[in-house]
């Protein structure tokens, strides 16, 4: 079992607004299969890392464009179904108004990939339908972008507000042992311990 970045570039789109951005596409599993976090950008080179594995699905932690514009194309690429929360199917048909996600994700879900089991932690805030993943096999959560190295994840756009975000994270993402890994949908990884600082306190 093993968890692999991959870095893809193209662009966030919100509120009339652009920004360039670079996305880290995870893929965890192992030489058969792969569970792949978050369709950023390039359906192509998401498809080259999965070299051949069977993909379990396309998780998609939120459904701001610039982590969900590649999911059709590498869904139809691999044969895999999208899961997405349903509170965040209003952004993801800005995006993909033909094709829906083909299963919801909930709050305490179980996905299994490779044998490994991970849990769906639903973290409102940034958007109201994000998701983590904890993966307590391997000390790791995948929280896309709720929770960075330094803190949480923007507010203040659309769909999203920051006392929901902060409270999120500390009551369902600090609470996890302070050793977990915390890989997140852009930039370099910390973890629970070092970001419990970062996090106001109400």
């Amino acid at each position: 079992m093993r968890v692999q970045r991959v870095v893809t570039s193209g662009t966030f789109n919100l509120d009339g607004d652009t920004f360039d951005v670079d996305n880290n596409v995870w893929l965890l599993g192992d030489d058969e299969e792969v569970l792949i976090v978050d369709a950023a950008h390039d359906a192509r080179t998401i498809h080259q890392a999965v070299a051949g594995r069977a993909v379990a699905a396309i998780v998609c932690t939120h459904a701001h464009d610039d982590h969900i514009d590649a999911a059709v194309e590498l869904a139809e690429l691999t044969g895999a179904p999208v899961l997405l929360h349903p509170a965040d199917h209003e952004l993801w048909a800005a995006t993909h108004p033909d094709r829906k996600p083909d299963s919801e994700l909930t709050d305490g879900q179980r996905i299994t990939v490779a044998g490994i089991e991970l849990q769906v932690i639903h973290n409102p805030g940034h958007t109201w339908g994000s998701c983590s993943l904890y993966v307590p096999f391997l000390d790791t959560v995948f929280t896309g972008d709720t929770l960075f190295h330094g803190g949480p994840g923007a507010t203040g756009r659309s769909y999203s507000d920051r006392p929901t975000i902060e409270a999120s994270i500390r009551n369902r993402l600090l609470t996890l042992p302070g050793n977990t890994v915390v890989r997140t949908g852009h930039g370099e990884d910390t973890t629970v311990a070092a970001e419990r600082p970062n996090v106001p306190r109400p």
